[in-house]
């Protein structure tokens, strides 16, 4: 039987796939944020939605039968449908510095983004007809090259997790041989995190809401050339990680969405299926730790 052994990269985070930068931003006052995650090229990406109440943007962009083969950028937000503007500002940003497809007069950014439920956790959502959130998007992207901060920040600031405080959390595993995978996920669960507790028999419903009023989103790198039904497949997998870190998941009360990239500097060196079956599984163990290391740094 062969073993595969990986530990974290230099960093331990997201930014250990090389030619990714994430950038965060968050309003205190009103208890929210956005993350957003550009690469420095193009990259092929897949998702992966389980929840019962999700809310993304641009998803069906990422269908492998669908034209665009490679995105400019992703967006995770807080704000329920209003953190839905927060790619709006991305967009704008991206295509002022000329990053996009060449369409007429303007470049045309594709960066799909999720959002989750954090409108109720006391902040001042008296916002009229003007969130915060293009706003919050354009000073993420504006902060692309700091370091990624844990716990209450970007599109965690506000998030809770099933009765304690949620937030963002990042981890990432490289081989002996370079392959590289990482997870960056904005925690904001209807569950409980485990922590390795036992299961058998017993399902706590810490947090009672409305449908969609919960959600963990979050995103898995790999630098491995996958096409966009790889980066699919890569998803499915790495969703599985909510599943071991969060009882109960995938609920009607969740909107439980993994996006998964590849930034392709590593070629495929033989058939896929063994490789991805390892991958995956990485991926998978990058989002427990991610999460356990997000809600650790809330306190």
């Amino acid at each position: 039987m062969a073993t595969v052994s990986a530990k974290p990269g230099a960093t331990d985070s997201f930014l250990d796939i090389a030619g990714i930068r994430v950038g965060q931003a968050h309003d205190a006052n009103v208890r929210t944020g956005v993350t957003v995650v550009v690469p420095d090229s193009p990259v092929a990406m897949g998702v992966d939605v389980r929840g019962g109440g999700p809310g993304t943007r641009d998803t069906d962009a990422l269908d492998p039968t669908c034209l665009v083969d490679k995105l400019h950028g992703l967006v995770l937000s807080g704000g329920s449908v209003f953190g839905l503007a927060a790619a709006d500002g991305v967009v704008a940003a991206m295509s002022a510095r000329g990053i996009g497809m060449p369409l007429g007069p303007c470049t045309v950014p594709v960066v799909p983004s999720a959002i989750l439920f954090d409108l109720m956790n006391g902040g001042d959502k008296d916002w009229g007809t003007e969130p915060p959130y293009r706003r919050l998007g354009i000073e993420a992207f504006e902060n692309l090259a700091t370091p990624i901060a844990e716990g209450a920040a970007g599109a965690g600031y506000g998030a809770r997790a099933g009765g304690r405080a949620g937030g963002i959390g990042t981890a990432s595993l490289v081989t002996d041989d370079g392959l590289a995978v990482a997870a960056l996920v904005a925690v904001n669960c209807f569950g409980v995190v485990m922590d390795g507790k036992p299961t058998h028999g017993v399902v706590e419903l810490p947090k009672v809401g409305l449908v969609g009023a919960n959600t963990t989103i979050g995103a898995v790198a790999t630098n491995l050339d996958l096409d966009k039904a790889g980066c699919r497949r890569l998803a499915i997998m790495a969703q599985d990680g909510y599943a071991r870190a969060i009882r109960p998941i995938h609920t009607p009360f969740d909107g439980d969405t993994v996006f998964a990239m590849a930034t392709g500097t590593r070629p495929l060196d033989g058939p896929l299926a063994p490789v991805m079956a390892v991958l995956g599984t990485l991926a998978a163990d990058c989002v427990v730790r991610a999460i356990e290391k997000a809600l650790k740094a809330s306190g």
